[in-house]
């Protein structure tokens, strides 16, 4: 089932995340459903938060980028219980542009590091305590931080912050475009 996709300015997005036990009712379902609208959005990441849920679950598919990017193929996993243990500061810090499905219409560029260390469960409920690098590390930070109730516009320059406010504002009030099906935090 697509899930409407929660929009800026959703409480919801700024809550941290709840850890979930592994008897969590109906999870396959819930990562399924998370997988649809992922899908049906033309996503690479989608957080629990953004589809209304207050727990840690996220879905990353970057297959769509395997043609820039081939190591990406194939890829399709989900993360119960996500953490960032540790950031490698000694690994470059790299700035790229990013989007979020909950701000349609904006992107900016924001400087993450590209080394971290993380735990999670897999759709299995099998523990993985693993350094990640390269381009999912940058994508499982932008997923991990909707866990933490952040979001990647509160990563840019106060600068840049200031010039999208207006953008910021509209979304808030619901005057936005998007492809796929949302839940906009006013009408």
């Amino acid at each position: 089932m697509i899930l409407p996709i929660y929009t800026y300015g959703q409480p919801v997005l700024r809550k941290v995340a709840k850890d979930i036990p592994n008897d969590y009712p109906d999870l396959e379902q819930f990562i399924n459903d998370m997988y649809d609208t992922l899908d049906s959005s033309s996503g690479i990441g989608l957080a629990a938060p953004q589809v209304g849920q207050s727990i840690r679950v996220v879905v990353i598919d970057l297959d769509i980028l395997k043609e820039d990017l081939p190591e990406c193929e194939g890829y399709r996993h989900a993360f119960i219980n996500p953490h960032i243990i540790e950031i490698d500061h000694k690994s470059e810090k790299i700035t790229m542009e990013e989007g979020c499905l909950s701000i349609p219409g904006i992107n900016e560029k924001v400087p993450r590091y590209s080394r971290i260390h993380v735990t999670y469960l897999d759709e299995n409920l099998l523990p993985h305590d693993e350094w990640v690098e390269s381009y999912l590390a940058r994508v499982m930070q932008h997923e991990f931080d909707h866990l933490e109730g952040e979001m990647f516009v509160d990563k840019v320059s106060p600068l840049r912050k200031q010039l999208i406010r207006n953008k910021l504002r509209d979304i808030m009030r619901g005057r936005y475009s998007a492809s796929y099906r949302t839940k906009p935090a006013r009408k």
